[in-house]
């Protein structure tokens, strides 16, 4: 799909790609999300940039991602995409900085996109040139990310008052589960901070930064949220290392209680039976032999000495 945000206009507009089609002259912002090779052909004759596709994005050299080329500015990151669901991921999102316009590449739909784009239709003054563009969606992203780590910090949070305040015999996989996503999550939220990361400090040798100071500031700022939240990030890992040695130690502190308590209930009846195992029913005179009742009992018994330990157990919370 092909999307046109031109200067001043409330919404996008999107674009049939062609061999008549020709880029307006007002474009600021062109979306290709996960684009035709028509579309990409039509959009690379316009601008005069030959760009990257789908397996060049997802290489990780810097040389791959970072570069400029024909007086266009290449930069690629890593954005946390779906953190909300069950299988959060992280994609390369590509952005093309060339001349007054911004192009963006990707094969996702991050939030952060959808998010400035509202913004942007209902305040065309927010993309009056392509840099503007480029940091506004930034700053989304990032703000975006840092809201994703601040709801982990939660989670591993309530999931610490869970792991030292459970009841003895409390299961443990459900918060084990929990703070494993947590960390899932937190690891690609941070992979994204430090490819943003590099990107920002590549960005300022683009030329149109040169001679804005307040584009310059700008990015700076963004650097250093980026850097804050990616130490942030590192304290919430970290955190939560803390929490899985944790949970681990109690399950093996409760694991050894239990193991205490068959070795004393091993110690407890090997007497008796070493001694039914010396005599066994080695006895002239057994009154229980014609005991009309004798066989019934014995079944109810073992029937007994086999449910009873189940049923404690279950109590306990081994089972």
């Amino acid at each position: 799909m092909l999307r046109i945000l031109r200067l001043g206009a409330p919404g996008f507009e999107n674009a049939d790609a062609g061999r008549d089609w020709r880029m307006p002259d007002d474009a600021v912002w062109i979306e290709l999300v996960d684009p035709s090779r028509a579309e990409e052909v039509s959009v690379e004759q316009s601008i005069g940039l030959l760009l990257p596709t789908r397996e060049e994005m997802a290489e990780i050299e810097a040389s791959s991602r970072l570069y400029q080329e024909d007086g266009g500015t290449f930069m690629t990151a890593t954005i946390l995409v779906n953190a909300d669901g069950d299988l959060p991921t992280a994609a390369p999102v590509t952005f093309v900085l060339t001349g007054q316009r911004l192009v963006t590449i990707r094969y996702v739909e991050p939030r952060a996109f959808a998010v400035f784009a509202a913004q942007a239709e209902r305040q065309p003054s927010l993309c009056p040139g392509g840099a503007q563009t480029f940091l506004g969606l930034l700053d989304a992203i990032i703000d975006r990310t840092a809201d994703i780590i601040e709801r982990t910090a939660s989670e591993v949070e309530a999931q610490s008052r869970a792991i030292f305040s459970r009841p003895r015999g409390g299961a443990f996989e459900q918060i084990l589960n929990r703070l494993g996503r947590a960390q899932n999550i937190n690891s690609k939220a941070r992979d994204s901070l430090v490819s943003l990361a590099r990107l920002l400090s590549f960005a300022s040798l683009a030329e149109q930064f040169e001679g804005d100071r307040d584009l310059r500031d700008h990015l700076k700022s963004l650097q250093r949220d980026v850097q804050s939240i990616t130490d942030h990030a590192s304290y919430v890992s970290s955190n939560i290392t803390f929490l899985l040695d944790a949970a681990l130690g109690l399950i093996n502190i409760e694991q050894n209680a239990i193991f205490k308590i068959f070795s004393v209930f091993s110690a407890v009846f090997l007497p008796p039976t070493l001694i039914a195992g010396v005599y066994g029913m080695n006895f002239e005179h057994m009154p229980e032999l014609r005991w009309m009742e004798g066989y019934p009992m014995a079944l109810a018994m073992m029937a007994a000495a086999a449910i009873g330990p189940l049923l404690w157990f279950k109590r306990k919370g081994w089972l």
